[in-house]
């Protein structure tokens, strides 16, 4: 009995520590101060689990020239999560895919403003592709959704 009751105390000390965990993924975004689609995205980040710090710039296009995005692979925004750049609305889904595989890249990109993701409302016009963000000509997929 006694070593049941601990093992119950354990699990009860995990489950009340997993939200704040999650909680503790530190997000920094770098948005234009005028952009809606951009505060649904966080809100919807914070919404699964993430803390996030929106710093407000009229250059992201310094931001992604700083970090390397490619024209081709820039969405609205850019953020720094877990180490990696996330360029454009990624649904939180797979950003935590993408921290849970810790692959050796430098982030990924959903390009655009595509409709039917978190921040953009409407009905998704078909599969949309994340891409890794790396070097070279062709992005490699990262994810389809």
């Amino acid at each position: 009995m006694r070593y049941l009751k601990i093992v119950l105390l354990a699990m009860l000390a995990l489950c009340v520590q997993a939200p704040a965990l999650a909680q503790s993924v530190p997000v920094t975004l770098y948005k234009n101060p005028n952009c809606g689609c951009c505060d649904a995205w966080a809100k919807d980040l914070q919404a699964n689990g993430f803390k996030v710090n929106i710093v407000n710039t009229e250059d992201l296009a310094s931001v992604n020239e700083h970090y390397g995005v490619p024209e081709n692979l820039e969405g609205c925004h850019t953020a720094f999560i877990g180490g990696y750049v996330i360029e454009g609305l990624v649904p939180a889904q797979y950003i935590k895919a993408l921290l849970k595989q810790h692959p050796a890249t430098r982030g990924i990109a959903l390009p655009g403003m595509p409709t039917g993701v978190p921040g953009m409302p409407g009905a998704r016009s078909g599969p949309l592709t994340i891409y890794y963000l790396e070097s070279g000509a062709t992005p490699r997929i990262f994810a389809t959704f």
